[in-house]
């Protein structure tokens, strides 16, 4: 899976996959349960890189002390809204506000979909941001497809 960064306003992102054929119903279902699932983790502020006390710690994290004040201590990192996902032929799309969460959250996502592609659905490219010159998005388009609002 091709991976690319492009412009990326974390308050306005699109992310946009090329498929390797149309995908099916089901592969669809596939696709949009992962958005959906990062999206909830996001929203209820799982991608906090300022608490990853468990990461942090190493390969033993047997009997390791968890500071149960940890995520309070940080800054709030909390997606704010979902756009639905869009197809076109070999393409999909989705619009979201990454609000406050941590880029970390990028990579959970590209890590999640490269299994998803090696497993279930063959994604050819994915696009962090920006704009495809062939599907080009509507001035505002964004705030008519929100599925939440934060």
């Amino acid at each position: 899976m091709y991976i690319q960064f492009r412009e990326v306003n974390p308050f306005d992102v699109w992310i946009w996959l090329r498929f390797s054929t149309i995908p099916s119903a089901r592969e669809r279902q596939y696709v949009e349960e992962v958005f959906n699932s990062w999206f909830y983790l996001g929203k209820l502020g799982a991608f906090n890189a300022e608490n990853l006390q468990v990461q942090d710690t190493g390969l033993d994290i047997s009997y390791m002390n968890y500071d149960e004040q940890g995520y309070d201590k940080s800054l709030l990192a909390l997606m704010h809204n979902m756009g639905e996902f869009e197809y076109e032929g070999e393409w999909g799309r989705c619009w979201f506000d990454l609000g406050t969460s941590d880029a970390i959250a990028l990579d959970i996502l590209i890590n999640a979909l490269t299994q998803l592609s090696e497993e279930y659905v063959t994604i050819e490219e994915l696009y962090i941001g920006g704009e495809n010159e062939d599907w080009p998005i509507e001035e505002n388009e964004n705030n008519s497809y929100s599925m939440y609002d934060n």
